[in-house]
């Protein structure tokens, strides 16, 4: 529907006397033919709203997974960190829901995405001044006073729907940023969960480093008590020193690595660096859950940034009818009321004046500002529906990748276990051979270097299935639904 927009250059009617509130009070007016028939037609054309239609990408999902999903017997649970089976955990994550800067911070931009909202609702309601004064005026002698109070109203008529779409586009915004806050607390809590595991597995690193330099001093000894005796030549001495010397060079690495990320997770959690934190469970202690992937059309309903994104689309289709509607001519009503006096501080004696006027703007020539705001909304719109693709489709790799090492390291692990196995009994049977004069020492620090490298691989193995685990959680959204 497309008014007929009036004539700009025709000069504008008269304007009607005021009339005192005298007049007012001894004679009730009728509404002009003019001013009525303005507000018909602001009723009728309130119909006309510019809108935009909300544009989504078009993207095939899978019906399946291509890496294996194992079947849980339940959906995630919102609170999926206590499927590890970690009291120490729970409260970690708990503190980071309640006193971590960065979702302070997010929970902030929520504070003022509903502030905005506020503030963009505020524009479709008419707005109220007040305004007074008393003064003195003395001009060669002749001194007059004057007191004066004023009321104003102002309304737009939002015929074209341009307030509403932007009070929309504030609604949208403001569900994305609480979107937006969700995501960073599934953030926060896979952040958490993951630098928890690493510090475990740092700590028992450096355990199974001095278990193994305890090793290693141990066979020095033998070495040592056969040098003594003849029976081993100094090479086998400096070789087993050397062995030694490695061991206890490997372990400070370690240790610097563990304060390190336990300092990360103290700043994490809004704590200062130095802040100490209690001897976890060992990491063969902690459970690894088994996690159901659904479908991969259930993605879309289980991960706040895909939300996220949906709620921007939406911004972003308001924002472009807001823009063209500001193309179109606009209304505005104002009212006032205005009483003075010649007396000072008081209002004896007043004059009263009520007005009432409406008012078309259509703005005729601006260099191309208006058309241009249009086409920077119609290209933000194009580039959100990009993004949003972009997001989906790597929320899709996410997963497929997240099951693929899942699967992966399980395997890896089982089969560490057997490698750790033999080890331990190698090196008892090469050290057992080596007393006995069967063997030279070249086996035993085989066997020595084959169960220190077993040892710790196992321990990586397990924090990859841990850390597998977080980014299938996070990958899935970690239980959050869509309306829930």
């Amino acid at each position: 529907m497309k008014p007929r927009l009036p004539n700009m250059l025709t000069p504008p009617p008269p304007q009607p006397r005021p009339l005192s509130i005298h007049a007012l009070a001894t004679k009730r007016p009728r509404p002009t033919r003019r001013l009525a028939l303005g507000l018909l037609a602001a009723s009728i054309l309130g119909g006309c709203a510019v809108t935009e239609p909300l544009v989504r990408p078009d993207i095939a999902l899978p019906a399946a997974w291509s890496e294996p999903s194992a079947s849980a017997a339940s959906s995630i649970a919102d609170t999926w960190w206590q499927g590890f089976g970690s009291p120490q955990l729970d409260a970690l994550v708990a503190e980071a829901m309640l006193s971590a800067p960065d979702l302070r911070i997010q929970a902030e931009r929520v504070v003022q995405a509903e502030l905005a909202l506020r503030q963009a609702g505020a524009s479709l309601l008419p707005s109220l001044a007040l305004g007074g004064g008393s003064g003195v005026h003395n001009a060669e002698g002749d001194e007059s006073a004057s007191t004066s109070a004023s009321l104003n109203a102002r309304y737009e008529i939002d015929l074209w729907g341009r307030l509403a779409a932007t009070r929309d586009a504030s609604r949208a915004s403001l569900a994305a940023t609480r979107f937006d806050h969700k995501a960073a607390r599934l953030s926060m809590a896979a952040n958490v969960a993951t630098l928890w595991f690493q510090g475990l597995t740092l700590a028992e690193r450096v355990d199974i480093a001095r278990q193994n330099l305890a090793i290693a001093e141990r066979v020095l000894r033998v070495v040592q008590a056969r040098y003594d005796h003849g029976a081993a030549s100094a090479l086998d001495l400096s070789q087993q020193r050397s062995t030694v010397l490695a061991q206890r060079k490997a372990i400070e690495p370690l240790e610097v690595s563990l304060r390190q990320t336990r300092s990360a997770l103290a700043i994490l959690l809004g704590h200062p660096p130095q802040t100490g934190f209690a001897a976890g469970a060992r990491l063969a202690e902690l459970h690894v859950p088994v996690i159901d992937a659904g479908l991969p059309s259930e993605l879309l309903l289980r991960r706040p940034d895909i939300a996220a994104n949906e709620a921007a689309l939406a911004a972003a289709a308001a924002n472009l009818a807001a823009a063209r509607a500001a193309l179109l001519p606009a209304i505005s009503l104002t009212a006032g009321a205005a009483t003075s006096s010649a007396e000072l501080l008081a209002l004896a004696g007043r004059n009263s004046v009520l007005s009432l006027s409406a008012a078309l703007l259509q703005t005729i020539f601006d260099g191309g500002r208006l058309a241009a705001d249009v086409d920077i909304q119609r290209s933000r719109q194009r580039e959100l529906v990009e993004a949003h693709r972009q997001t989906v489709l790597t929320a899709l790799k996410e997963v497929e990748d997240a099951l693929a090492n899942t699967a992966r390291d399980a395997r890896q692990e089982s089969a560490q276990r057997e490698i750790l196995t033999e080890a331990r009994r190698s090196l008892r049977l090469s050290e057992l051979r080596y007393r006995e004069g069967a063997d030279g020492l070249l086996a035993v620090l085989d066997a020595q270097r084959a169960l220190f490298a077993a040892q710790d691989q196992l321990v990586q193995l397990r924090l990859a299935r841990l850390s597998g685990a977080v980014d299938l959680y996070r990958a899935l959204g970690g239980g959050w639904q869509a309306g829930g």
